[in-house]
């Protein structure tokens, strides 16, 4: 994995803490959660913190840890099962008594646990029955996808599980401000703020790549609009498909690239042969395909910040997308992408074919969006989590020694 931007060689705020991160998805899993939360992992071993990684094995590992782990990097790989209609993704199983165990050996000064399933409950158990305190994060509105897959009537018991959990533990960190009003009106407490960055070196512009746009039958002159993320209900692609079904009544020459998979991949392959479906695609590969489009649509409404929209920022893409999650965090209105209130599908629309169609409006908003993300290096987050991390540990750090997260630019 790539060292997190920037913070390579930050020192730590005080000393290093030994932190047990309990996650269900880790890189090379390809979805926000394991970026995100590999990132962090990174930033945090390189100020000298020491990580417990508790995980699922995945098929990568085959029957064994990972080869050569980083220095201060121990890696716990438990048992896993699929998750229904998310296959991709596993739910941990351990046993309370096996972690109890270890971390009576090397004992943590704080629990982090990132998913909300099996194993993070069992982190929970045993972390109280040590006395360590217990953090936990917000990554995903599992309350909200529940709609989407055929659950929407055990929807306030998925929001009673999560906040059964959260509220157990000493904070829940979430992205941004709107998550963290919007999960107190539903209960949960001692919330928060612990931004996101992104890498600009490895998201830029500078990636674009006239050969790639070649064979995706481009034009020199022509634009590609471009979606990134899972091809699943709650992601509205539906909304995608109209809006450039929209464009082309004005700008049929557009292109379109979709990068990702998921249940809807075959249906939308079917439905529309003109696009162009790119698969997959992670780390130096995915920069080039963000970087050598031009329009960005992301009309999910699930999102619990939504990395994509950091990406293709930091990558200098024209964005269309809803005001809420990162869009309603960084994004000004026509100063550096545009935003449709929240489930106002005919704005979104609106908004992407007047877009596509005022190129020198398209390279305004490009140019912008590329300085918001200069200004969003993952130090800051870095630094807001460190902070809390020290805090429930017990640790006191000053706060002239630390940074904040930054949130959205001043218009």
């Amino acid at each position: 994995m790539r060292p997190v931007q920037a913070s390579a060689r930050k020192p730590s705020l005080r000393r290093p803490l030994r932190i047990a991160v309990v996650t269900e998805t880790y890189p090379p899993e390809i979805n926000g959660v394991a970026r995100t939360v590999g990132l962090m992992v990174d930033g945090l071993l390189a100020r000298g913190h020491h990580i417990d990684l508790v995980r699922p094995r995945q098929s990568a590992d085959q029957t064994g840890p990972p080869a050569a782990p980083a220095d201060r990097l121990e890696v716990q790989l438990t048992a896993g099962i699929p998750i229904p209609k998310y296959p991709e993704l596993q739910l941990g199983l351990t046993r309370v008594a096996r972690l109890t165990r270890g971390w009576q050996e090397r004992r943590p000064d704080v629990v982090h646990i990132i998913t909300e399933g099996p194993l993070g409950w069992a982190a929970l158990f045993a972390a109280r029955k040590l006395g360590i305190p217990a953090v936990s994060d917000f990554h995903t509105n599992f309350h909200d996808y529940s709609r989407h897959y055929g659950f929407g009537l055990f929807s306030g018991l998925v929001t009673a599980y999560l906040r059964a959990l959260h509220n157990r533990t000493h904070c829940t960190f979430v992205p941004t401000r709107q998550m963290r009003n919007r999960l107190a009106t539903l209960g949960f407490s001692r919330l928060e703020i612990v931004g996101r960055g992104i890498d600009s070196e490895l998201f830029s512009p500078r990636k674009r790549s006239a050969e790639l746009r070649r064979s995706w039958g481009c034009r020199d002159d022509a634009h590609v609009a471009l979606y990134v993320g899972r091809l699943a209900p709650e992601k509205n692609l539906r909304l995608f498909v109209e809006s450039i079904q929209a464009i082309r009544h004005r700008r049929p020459g557009i292109r379109v690239v979709i990068v990702g998979d998921g249940p809807l991949g075959g249906r939308l392959r079917a439905e529309n042969p003109d696009f162009h479906f790119a698969g997959m695609r992670s780390g130096e590969d995915l920069a080039v395909h963000y970087a050598s489009a031009d329009l960005f649509l992301f009309p999910s409404l699930s999102e619990t910040f939504g990395n994509v929209t950091m990406e293709a920022l930091a990558s200098g893409l024209a964005l269309v997308a809803f005001d809420y999650a990162a869009a309603g965090e960084y994004v000004v209105h026509d100063r550096n992408g545009l935003l449709a209130p929240r489930g106002d599908d005919s704005v979104f629309l609106e908004h992407a074919v007047r877009l596509a169609c005022t190129p020198h409006r398209i390279r305004r908003l490009r140019e912008r969006a590329r300085q918001t993300a200069e200004a969003l290096s993952w130090d800051y987050s870095i630094d807001a989590l460190e902070k809390s991390l020290f805090e429930a540990a017990g640790i006191r750090v000053p706060e002239e020694a630390c940074g904040e997260a930054r949130v959205a630019p001043a218009e």
